[in-house]
């Protein structure tokens, strides 16, 4: 079993492979299905340094795609059931997130709550593009953090070790 994961790990690490399994990784992981694109990120950097920057972006871009599909699922849902029950909906437990507004997708980042805060600002209707770009700002502080700091908490070739 374990004989196929080095040959599969070399693979999903070459550059024109990888950044678009980043990017996939990242768009999926930022729907509400559970799932982390940092090690996918992280793999890619470590087997590849010469692509942080690639990597971080093109993450960046996923996982921001990603949240950007949340908000459309959010303002869909609130229009189809808005027509079926004939009024307007409104949640009292949302209020505070109003007063937000489009800056509270820049805790779009956080685990647990970061995407369905996407399909939320969608629901409260709040305006696409802000809504986006402090999705991407989130996000890219997120990622270029995050592969950093694993980048110097794990340093050396470890990582070849591990599947060599």
């Amino acid at each position: 079993m374990d004989a196929w994961i080095a040959p599969l790990l070399h693979t999903l690490s070459l550059p024109e492979v990888g950044l678009p399994t980043v990017f996939v990784v990242a768009l999926v992981s930022a729907t509400l299905l559970p799932m982390g694109s940092e090690p996918a990120v992280f793999g890619l950097v470590k087997l590849n340094p010469e692509l942080f920057w690639p990597a971080v972006l093109v993450a960046t871009a996923g996982n921001t795609v990603g949240g950007a599909i949340s908000w459309a699922m959010g303002y869909g849902a609130h229009t189809a059931i808005d027509r079926a029950r004939g009024s307007p909906t409104h949640l009292r437990a949302l209020d505070w997130l109003e007063r937000f507004g489009p800056k509270a997708c820049l805790l779009s980042w956080l685990p647990a709550v970061g995407d369905p805060l996407c399909a939320v600002a969608g629901w409260l209707r709040f305006p696409f593009w802000p809504c986006v770009a402090y999705m991407a700002i989130g996000k890219f502080a997120r990622y270029t953090l995050m592969t950093a700091a694993l980048l110097w908490l794990l340093p050396g070739d470890w990582l070849a070790r591990w599947v060599g």
